[in-house]
């Protein structure tokens, strides 16, 4: 196998459906993305991780979402992580890739380095919004915080918000192959059921943590059997298998799942893009007066704004601001 066939999945999400079961999927690769996403930070360990994980579901998950739409995770807990934020941006054209970018923000004082990243959350929600474009009403989604990991609270969102079973296998970490530096890997395979697979709404029997809604207690016959016995199969996975690069994401469902009769879909490719822009930092303090400009500005006589998501840094003149504007960028007045 080559070096280029190796590396083609990298970066993609590849959609499938099973025939046999009713049941759709994508198997994602992030390598290069993800290492963008991380080198914009300096996160310790169980950050990196946690940013990681919602990452590589934000890309499972926003496959789904069409042309030019924005698709965002939000983690809030009351622990040292205070908030996980991701955003997928739909591509602009058929063929483009979708670009995604995340950020973590956390008290470094109260983070336990040598725990579970999980754990780090502590209390708090998981949310999904979906942004639609220009005069929409945004979509959002919220569950509480369980389960034990992030892909276990995007098992229970879709589960208890869509009734839709979901279930996620994920794998990321650093890895290194001889005479290349470290960097991060990650892989995952999502499964669902069909939309039209689970008509009735489940009101009571929630088996699930709290309280909460698992698979099981909105499938019924036939289809849960279908639904178990894919995720017995995908139970063999391999974690070398999710991460690649050298068995190819087909190869992968025909392994796990040839009797199903997978089928598979147009790849999906992924890029790490951001849409910070001085015009935006500038539409953002519009609603400010004069006043309030002025309490934002430093001794060097400026406003000053960071890009959580890619660092980028914005200083921008007081005057040109805000709705009582005095000038426009680019006015050569004195």
């Amino acid at each position: 196998m080559s070096l280029g066939s190796q590396i083609a999945w990298d970066d993609t999400v590849l959609p499938f459906q099973l025939d046999r079961s009713d049941i759709r999927g994508r198997v994602a690769r992030l390598d290069g993305v993800l290492d963008q996403v991380l080198a914009q930070h300096n996160y310790p360990p169980v950050i990196e991780a946690l940013v990681a994980e919602a990452a590589l579901l934000t890309a499972l998950i926003g496959q789904t979402i069409k042309l030019r739409w924005k698709l965002s995770l939000q983690i809030r807990g009351d622990g040292p992580a205070r908030l996980i934020a991701t955003d997928y941006y739909g591509p602009t054209d058929d063929g483009q890739p979708a670009r995604i970018r995340a950020y973590a923000s956390y008290d470094a004082d109260r983070l336990v380095d040598t725990g579970r990243p999980f754990e780090q959350i502590g209390g708090g929600f998981f949310a999904i919004l979906i942004d639609q474009g220009r005069g929409m009403v945004p979509y959002q989604g919220i569950t509480p915080i369980a389960g034990g990991s992030l892909a276990a609270c995007a098992e229970t969102y879709f589960v208890q918000s869509e009734q839709l079973p979901t279930r996620f296998e994920l794998t990321f970490g650093r890895s290194q192959k001889p005479g290349e530096q470290e960097h991060w890997r990650a892989g995952g395979v999502m499964l669902q059921h069909m939309p039209e697979a689970s008509p009735l709404m489940a009101t009571d029997g929630a088996s699930g943590e709290a309280g909460l809604l698992q698979a099981n207690d909105v499938l019924f016959g036939e289809e849960e059997e279908n639904w178990n016995r894919a995720n017995l199969l995908l139970d063999t996975v391999e974690e070398i298998e999710l991460v690649g690069p050298k068995v190819h994401p087909t190869d992968l469902l025909v392994r796990l799942f040839h009797e199903e009769r997978p089928r598979v879909f147009d790849a999906q490719p992924i890029t790490f893009g951001c849409t910070c822009s001085e015009d935006r930092v500038r539409q953002s303090l519009s609603i400010y007066s004069a006043k309030d400009i002025g309490h934002m500005t430093t001794d060097d006589g400026l406003v000053t704004a960071d890009c959580q998501f890619c660092g980028a840094h914005y200083e921008l003149d007081p005057k040109t601001l805000g709705f009582e504007a005095e000038e426009t960028p680019g006015d050569d007045a004195e």
